[in-house]
């Protein structure tokens, strides 16, 4: 098994993404992720991308991509005491509302050139 510790020790949001699963997690100052994979040890578990831009910089955004890596689809994550976080954590509403326009938007460009 491997696993890796997450911990967002900025001031701002901390969104971790989960590859290949498309899956993210919005940690506030201090709050820590546990990651787990049934990889053997024998290749990496984890690569690790720090990514932002300066628009999500400007809205107090930073971003690291974990790439789960030779194992199973399986991979669990927990807080420090154990228990499961889902993806969308603490995903604050206003980006659910922007992510939920900007899908209708290419749904509808999709209509429309089809």
């Amino acid at each position: 098994m491997a696993v890796m510790h997450v911990r967002n020790g900025s001031s701002k949001w901390l969104v971790v993404w989960l590859e290949p699963h498309g899956e993210d997690r919005w940690l506030e100052r201090g709050e820590m992720l546990c990651i787990r994979t049934d990889n053997n040890g024998v290749k990496l578990a984890f690569d690790v991308e720090y990514h932002a831009n300066d628009e999500e910089r400007a809205d107090g955004i930073e971003n690291v991509t974990v790439y789960a890596e030779n194992c199973s689809y399986d991979v669990d994550v927990t807080d420090e005491e154990g228990n499961p976080v889902e993806c969308g954590h603490k995903r604050p509403e206003e980006i659910d509302r922007k992510w939920a326009a900007r899908r209708a938007a290419a749904e509808e460009e999709l209509i429309r050139t089809s």
